[in-house]
């Protein structure tokens, strides 16, 4: 079932109530919208099947935490973070990009950096998401590139305008091996994702991308980039399930939208919050956990 696209709709619970759920039930920790803090960015599954959000603050250094949500309780599990925003794990660790470096965090909440600035190949300017290989070795990263140059006083520029011609097509995917710390570039800079926000993998193993200004949805295969679809302005989360169905989120614009595997046909999941960041794809659940940055929330949506 998906749920209604009317805000109005959504119900918000409060955190006294989520606390009285049963210890072992997980999905009944999100029978609605959950505020969770100022600015949740990502959220994945991680340690005993908790989940963890990154809680980008109010942009004052070391402000920011990842936050754990634990039998319907929240609570700070790493602090001291500057903005955080892609997050994932692989079993044995957390990895948070944050801004210029990337943050490795222990099942006791112990952060250390995995890769910092000077680490990388090439100039970095803003990471973003964070996804783990489907083999568990590596840790895939984009940095949006010139993320700042993408908005005019009425939003996106126009794609035939000046200023949208003009952008550095900077951005880049880059893949992280967890065992060396060593860092290469996976996708590079290309016309077709001058700002690359979201990162994941299909269900064949194959890279999936948004491209947040051209609002591509984008397959790599090697250093060919194929668009799924495209007009999702804004794209952050991208995700396959394991029938072949699409899932992409945009921030700028609010919603979700899941792409027919076969046909390519489009429907809009949810829509009228007030911004749509990287959500985590629970098909166990059949849900979408999906965080509202600018609201503060997540909010569940069923499938």
């Amino acid at each position: 079932m998906i749920l209604p696209s009317t805000p109005s709709l959504i119900i918000t619970i409060s955190l006294v109530f989520l606390c009285a759920c049963s210890p072992n039930s997980k999905s009944t920790q999100f029978p609605g919208t959950l505020a969770i803090g100022t600015r949740p960015e990502s959220i994945t599954k991680g340690f005993d099947g908790d989940y963890f959000v990154t809680v980008m603050g109010e942009k004052e250094p070391g402000d920011a935490y990842i936050a754990r949500i634990q039998n319907g309780e929240i609570s700070k599990f790493a602090e001291g973070m500057d903005e955080p925003k892609g997050i994932a794990f692989d079993g044995t660790h957390l990895y948070a990009t944050d801004l210029r470096r990337v943050w490795k965090i222990d099942a006791s909440g112990e952060k250390s950096e995995l890769v910092g600035e000077a680490d990388f190949p090439v100039a970095i300017s803003y990471l973003n998401d964070a996804a783990i290989s489907p083999d568990g070795s590596s840790l895939y990263i984009t940095d949006m590139g010139a993320n700042d140059k993408m908005f005019g006083p009425d939003g996106f520029w126009p794609f035939d305008s000046e200023q949208a011609k003009n952008i550095p097509v900077i951005g880049r995917v880059f893949k992280i091996d967890l065992s060396s710390s060593g860092i290469e570039i996976a996708v590079d800079a290309n016309d077709l994702m001058p700002c690359p926000n979201g990162v994941g993998f299909g269900k064949d193993g194959q890279l999936l991308i948004g491209a947040f200004f051209r609002g591509n949805f984008l397959e790599a295969h090697g250093d060919h980039l194929h668009v799924i679809a495209d007009g999702f302005r804004g794209a952050d989360a991208v995700e396959q399930d394991s029938k072949g169905n699409y899932y992409v989120s945009s921030w700028k614009f609010a919603k979700v939208w899941k792409i027919d595997g076969s046909t390519k046909d489009v429907t809009v999941l949810i829509e009228g919050l007030q911004s749509a960041a990287d959500f985590y794809l629970n098909e166990e659940e059949s849900m979408i956990l999906l965080p509202d940055m600018l609201a503060g929330t997540i909010t569940r949506i069923d499938l």
